[in-house]
């Protein structure tokens, strides 16, 4: 007896286009469902996008106000000696600082220590108010982020003359509230115009209980040495601790060990902190926007099968392998997922 044998049927091979058009069987079939799906995954994505832009733009303006504060201010004082008197800063200290590459602005003040403030006359002498005043540089209110109240900063012009711009904390004693041609008050017994008033500086509270004047009248008329006892400097943040490491040096090349400087900000830790918060938030809602959409795609497909079983059934029986169901299926996540990418990306640049 002969046996006769049938060659073996192979698979037939499922173009790109079948795979699509088996993959969209799904969706035309059950549009509600594909409609609700896709509407779930638009919403999820765009939540992702409106979140993430929110917290990236929000972490930028963070900085931006931390930058403002002074992530970059260093300040430096006049020390002591080694004998305990109080030291002296070089009078050229500010323009060998201003040498310093990495450093973009500095300014600075020198306390007229003899220079008592009243508000008029009549005031007692021992009735100071604990008001300091100061010879300042024109570039102050920049370096320092100081900002007027009323009234205006010093100029070329006033810096020569009896003016003065008085902190907050100085105009509440005096009982001034803002400044005119009319408000005068009487420093180291000279009557000066107060021409302005600041609003309390953060990064030097020092000035908010001191009358600044111009450097030239205070040398001519107040008796100041001409020795700043304060420097303000702004630097890269990039650089800013190389420029700490040779800042006193350059202030003071004879005895940089009486130079007193601050270490960085506070804002600047603070705001290296932040970043990292921002970079972890934004990490963390990205992971669980992709979750919760891939938890919803894959809960969909699940149904899907569940519910077409017969023709899972059907389609196997005429020769489909498990191989080319599960291409199907996979197509028609991929495409249910394309339906609801167009239109989170509408709202998102929205």
């Amino acid at each position: 007896m002969t046996v006769i044998e049938r060659p073996r049927l192979s698979p037939a091979r499922m173009r790109p286009a079948d795979v699509m058009r088996v993959g969209a069987v799904g969706l035309r079939t059950r549009p509600l469902r594909a409609f609700l799906s896709a509407l779930g995954i638009a919403i999820g994505i765009a939540a992702m996008v409106g979140v993430v832009g929110l917290s990236s733009s929000s972490g930028a303006e963070l900085d931006r106000q931390l930058s403002a504060l002074g992530t970059n201010l260093l300040t430096l004082s006049a020390g002591s000696t080694i004998t305990g008197e109080a030291a002296q800063m070089p009078k050229d200290a500010e323009a060998m600082i201003d040498r310093i590459g990495p450093v973009e602005a500095v300014s600075s003040i020198g306390k007229v220590g003899e220079a008592k403030v009243y508000r008029s006359e009549q005031i007692p002498e021992a009735q100071t108010g604990g008001i300091t005043t100061y010879a300042a540089q024109l570039d102050l209110p920049a370096t320092v982020g100081a900002t007027l109240r009323s009234g205006t900063w010093l100029n070329a012009a006033t810096e020569r003359y009896p003016a003065a711009v008085i902190g907050s904390l100085t105009a509440q004693r005096l009982g001034i509230g803002a400044a005119s041609p009319d408000t005068q008050i009487i420093v180291g017994g000279v009557r000066f115009t107060v021409v302005g008033v600041l609003e309390p500086v953060a990064l030097a509270s020092d000035l908010d209980s001191g009358v600044l004047v111009g450097w030239p009248v205070a040398e001519e008329r107040l008796g100041f040495d001409g020795h700043p006892t304060t420097l303000y400097t702004r630097s890269e943040e990039a650089k800013l601790e190389s420029v700490r490491q040779v800042l006193a040096g350059t202030a003071n090349p004879e005895a940089p060990n009486e130079v007193d400087i601050s270490r960085p900000s506070d804002a600047l830790a603070a705001k290296q902190a932040t970043s990292q918060a921002f970079a972890n938030l934004l990490l963390g809602v990205g992971a669980v926007a992709l979750l919760v959409g891939g938890v919803g795609v894959a809960n969909t497909m699940v149904i899907s099968v569940l519910e077409r079983r017969a023709e899972i059934g059907l389609r196997r029986s005429l020769g489909a392998t498990r191989g080319q169901i599960r291409t199907q299926f996979l197509a028609e996540s991929l495409l249910l997922s394309a339906l609801g990418a167009p239109a989170a990306s509408c709202w998102g640049r929205r």
